[in-house]
């Protein structure tokens, strides 16, 4: 999903001033927008501008203000990006550029200035500060309480902002003591508020001193909502808030984890799902002191005292660092960030990590403090936009560049060996992204010779086959619309839905046409903004903002290609949030797309949806001229994507599968709509057929190969470097075996040979046949037998039974068998060999139909159980058909194996003088 990459760069935090001397940056906060960020040091505070990283203003304090107010400690940005507050304890004009403009870095910087509004005074140990729109809130410690107050207010009568006193300003009802009076849901009320922190939809998030994260809801009035909203405490450092999947996380002292649901509306808090940050030098990660969301939702970022890490929604690790390797020299090495985080955030479009390193202690006493790394990541395209029924082609974002898994154009052996390079990188033109960037929206054609991408304005896009990009030769014409619900190619048309002039359309464009207004093919005006764009066959569907799902036929004509709108559909009362929907698709019944009118295909089919990361499928019903109405199957929770096959390979055939964070879950012939039962028979709730654990992060599904393919993050480090390299390696896992023992495990042998002879042809096909019978037997191993070796359990060898018969319709299945054996431990063979067959009847097989390699290997299975007869006559017997074959490297094997049964040489000897095979004089 993101994964790090490339190097850190470290951001100099010299003081701008001259003359100033050099301090430890103390914090450091991102602006509403994040395109902004400050530095607070001592005595001065720096405000940054994201990209290009370069100090826009900076304003130092003077002694005697120091000595008034104190010591700069912390700061946050109001709301508006417009002020920035200092929290203390009691007691520019536009830049000349000599430089060609990279990412980002093709617009005028900003002409900005700090200047000075005002101090407010706050008696009882200030503890933390919340900006909001209007007002602050914020906390102390004596009196325990929870204050409000009005922004600073301007004086014209003199030029000046008048110093206020919090109590001047405040009356009775905007001060709230923490007691069991004013807060009844507190567990314990002899507490503080250590930290307070604000959401757009106005919830709040509060941790108090006794280590409990309260999750607060609260009306306009600032009047508290009754019922208890704790989560349990593990002793709560931090708490961070994903609006898009209704999903928190809590840092911990004790340096984990915890995610949990939003809260009931009854105050009921979901069980936590507890995440253990582990490191490979098994040192200890100290407690979490920073956690931040990617603006997507997708992945969380963790600072630690002694490292950090990045976590999936579903709870997966996709990197991590937790100090160096001890062979590094410390007193050289410079990304102090790998020891610990301080503070934290994303950069716009999450290409980037902006880390504050934390304060390290070591023995050389090496790392510095308040250094400012930004860590370049590379991200799943799904991120932004998810097509489920593109499975074949992994695509990666990166700041710069597109990342496109080319491994299924190659040979299959290529596909499973980590060592082949299979990723193409594909440079975004520096034209576009030096007034675009960020990247918010990539598409790839389902053949992967295609790709568009869309950054701030405009977009464009690149073919494969010319190894060119297509922009727009008018720039005014680019930046006069930006791409809002995302892109998608049909065949050489790029479908783009677009925000221009505060109006929204769905645009059409021509690969082989030069981008311009007039070589737009069609403009479909929508009423509202499109969420979610998807391509079901040649029907384009649009969801938008105003919760309505939209049908458009795609139509070809003499001379360019149209939309033809057929119809919507209204979903108000079955999605409650148009925003959080990130997935979208239909199945339309046969009959319908036969002989029905597609104006009717609304009202017949069924929708699968991921709204936040809740998998569902809206089955249609209709009773006579009534609206339509639907049932809703929830699949999964907390689904992070999920992709779908409604036509193909057997049984996969109308399969959905889908990526919880630890394993890939399937269910099998879940969009087969023809076959389903009326809707009085719908099941809430579905469980999955197949679930496939992973250790790495899957962005690939090789259906006609029957692999997963994924990545997984690696970290480089050099004695000779004082820096670290990211880089992600490329994984694979075979899903053939699973699918096809969840079949023999429900006697449906038929449908797994079925399935099965799609893949015959691929060359590790015997492979994935010997990894399905060596896990059955294993897992049958847990059953207990009799002394006869019969089962005395549920279930017995009956799996094994169906296995054993699966296998007889392959020309593999000898070789698999011996093959299972030999990577097994022999107390399994006699209940392996009493339902495959006797492994000399197998070895006579072998050696009546040529496999003599494979009979080679029945040989040791014979030794070991004791069937080898005195005079060794089976060995002889191979050895001189290999003779015969002239299969010179089998001979030498059979006699190295004679060899090694009898150390007296009497077999070897026997054997050479048998075959007379010395006399051919080869060996």
């Amino acid at each position: 999903m993101y994964f790090p990459t490339s190097a850190a760069r470290q951001l100099s935090t010299v003081s701008a001033l001259p003359d100033a001397p050099p301090e430890p940056v103390l914090c450091f906060s991102a602006s509403p927008r994040k395109l902004l960020f400050c530095t607070l040091t001592r005595t001065t505070l720096t405000v940054w501008r994201v990209r290009p990283s370069t100090v826009l203003a900076c304003l130092s304090r003077t002694s005697q203000s120091l000595d008034e107010h104190g010591e700069n400690l912390s700061a946050t940005w109001s709301p508006d990006g417009s002020r920035i507050i200092i929290q203390a304890p009691a007691f520019g004009s536009n830049a000349q550029r000599n430089f060609l403009a990279g990412a980002g870095e093709g617009l005028p910087l900003q002409s900005l200035s700090l200047a000075f509004e005002g101090v407010i005074r706050v008696d009882g140990n200030l503890l933390s500060v919340s900006p909001r729109k209007n007002c602050i809130l914020f906390s102390t410690k004596n009196p325990s309480a929870v204050q409000r107050i009005p922004w600073p207010i301007y004086d014209e009568s003199d030029g000046e902002f008048e110093e206020q006193s919090a109590k001047k300003l405040l009356i009775e009802e905007e001060t709230w003591t923490v007691c069991e009076r004013e807060f009844p849901w507190l567990v314990d009320s002899s507490v503080t508020v250590t930290k307070i922190s604000h959401l757009a939809t106005g919830l709040e998030t509060w941790v108090t001193s006794d280590g409990r994260a309260y999750f607060v809801r609260l009306h306009d009035s600032i009047q508290f909502k009754d019922g208890p909203l704790y989560v349990e405490p593990r002793r709560a450092t931090t708490v961070a808030v994903n609006e898009k999947f209704s999903l928190i996380a809590i840092g911990t002292q004790g340096g984990a984890v915890e995610y949990s649901s939003f809260p009931a509306p009854d105050g009921v808090t979901p069980k936590a799902q507890v995440i253990k940050i582990t490191n490979p030098h098994n040192r200890e990660s100290g407690a979490v002191l920073s956690m931040k969301w990617s603006s997507d939702g997708y992945v969380l970022a963790v600072g630690c005292q002694n490292g950090w890490a990045i976590f999936s929604v579903g709870g997966r690790c996709l990197a991590q660092g937790f100090g160096v390797d001890d062979r590094i020299d410390v007193e050289k090495f410079q990304d102090t960030f790998m020891c610990g985080i301080r503070d934290m955030f994303w950069s716009p479009g999450n290409f980037e990590l902006l880390a504050l390193a934390h304060p390290s202690d070591n023995s050389k006493g090496a790392f510095l403090n308040g250094q400012i790394f930004v860590i370049p990541f590379a991200k799943s395209a799904t991120t932004g936009q998810h097509s489920p029924d593109n499975t074949r082609y992994a695509f990666l974002q990166m700041d710069d560049r597109a990342l496109v898994y080319r491994g299924v154009d190659q040979p299959d052996m290529s596909v499973i060996n980590p060592e082949s390079d299979v990723w193409q990188h594909i440079k975004i033109p520096q034209a576009y992204l030096a007034s675009n960037w960020p990247i918010q929206y990539s598409a790839l054609s389902n053949d992967g010779r295609l790709i568009a991408v869309a950054g701030r304005r405009g977009l464009i896009h690149y073919s494969s086959s010319s190894g060119r990009w297509k922009l727009f030769a008018d720039v005014i014409q680019e930046q006069a619309f930006a791409v809002k619900g995302g892109l998608l190619w049909f065949h050489h048309v790029l479908i783009a839905a677009v925000e221009v002039s505060k109006s929204h359309q769905i645009r059409l464009y021509s690969r082989d046409m030069e981008l311009s207004n007039q070589n737009v093919l069609h403009r479909e005006t929508v009423s509202s903004a499109v969420v979610i764009l998807s391509l079901v066959d040649n029907s384009l569907l649009a969801y938008t903002a105003d919760n309505m799902l939209t049908h458009y036929l795609i139509v070809p004509t003499d001379d360019t290609i149209k939309l033809h709108l057929c119809g919507s559909i209204s979903f108000n009362g079955i999605i409650a949030a148009p925003s959080a929907v990130r997935v979208l698709s239909w199945m339309i019944p046969s009959a319908q797309k036969q002989l029905g009118d597609p104006v009717d295909d609304l009202a017949v089919a069924t929708v699968l949806m991921m709204v936040g990361g809740q998998l569902v499928l809206l089955r249609p019903r209709k009773a006579g001229n009534q609206e339509v109405k639907y049932d809703m199957q929830i699949f999964a929770d907390r689904i992070e994507f999920c992709w779908i096959h409604l036509r193909g390979i057997g049984a996969l055939e109308n399969s959905l599968w889908a990526y919880d964070g630890q394993g890939i879950r399937v269910w099998l012939n879940a969009l087969a709509i023809e076959s389903f039962p009326s809707s009085d028979r719908v099941q809430q709730s579905v469980k999955e057929s197949v679930n496939i654990p992973l250790q790495f992060y899957p962005l690939s599904l090789l259906m006609d190969k029957g692999i997963i393919i994924g990545v997984e993050h690696e970290v480089g480090m050099r004695m000779n470097l004082p820096f670290v390299r990211f880089r992600h390696g490329t994984s694979s896992h075979l899903f053939l075996h699973h699918v096809l023992q969840y079949h023999l495990e429900s006697g449906q042998v038929k449908e797994a040979v079925l399935l099965a002879s799609h893949y015959e042809h691929l060359v590790f096909f015997a492979h994935a046949l010997e990894i399905l019978l060596h896990t059955v037997v294993e897992s049958e191993s847990t059953v207990e037998f009799d002394s006869d070796g019969t089962s005395n359990g549920i279930g017995g060898s009956r799996t094994l039974s169906s296995v054993i018969e699966f296998l007889d319709h392959f020309d593999a299945a000898l070789d698999v068998v011996v093959g299972c054996a030999r990577k097994t431990e022999m107390t399994r063979w006699k209940r392996l060999f009493d339902v495959v067959g006797n492994p000399h009847s197998l070895f006579e097989t072998c050696l009546a139909s040529k496999r003599l390699k494979t009979a080679g290997s029945y040989l040791l299975v014979l030794h070991n159980m004791e069937q080898l007869d005195e005079e060794n006559q089976d060995a002889i017997r191979l050895l001189q058909s290999a003779i015969e074959a002239k299969d010179w490297q089998l001979c030498r094997e059979l006699l190295r194996f004679l060899q090694s049964i009898d150390d007296s040489g009497k077999a070897l000897s026997h054997a050479l003088s048998e075959t007379k095979i010395l006399d051919s004089n080869v060996l």
